[in-house]
């Protein structure tokens, strides 16, 4: 029986798998809600290095303006905005 390791959402091994980055994979990320299971996917999904994560509508209170800024320049953190125009970027690779 194989095992995964806690925290990996599956996306290391998938990169192994396909010798590929995590974020080479065509995995679109979006985190809708912000309960505290969330907030801690959300922060082990950043500490792994993955990067273009959808958050929205709007970030949680603790993602300051400028912290914001800092994620998005480093991750490509997005807000999620318009659902059609979200979904036509994700399916096409952005």
């Amino acid at each position: 029986m194989q095992r995964r390791v806690l925290g990996d959402p599956g996306g290391l091994a998938l990169s192994k798998a396909f010798d590929c980055g995590v974020n080479d994979l065509p995995l679109s990320i979006v985190l809708s809600w912000f309960e505290q299971k969330a907030v801690a996917i959300l922060l082990t999904l950043l500490h792994l290095g993955i990067k273009n994560i959808r958050i929205g509508p709007s970030p949680p209170a603790f993602i300051t303006p400028k912290v914001l800024k800092v994620l998005q320049d480093n991750y490509n953190l997005m807000l999620t905005g318009d659902v059609d125009e979200d979904l036509k970027a994700m399916l096409e690779g952005n």
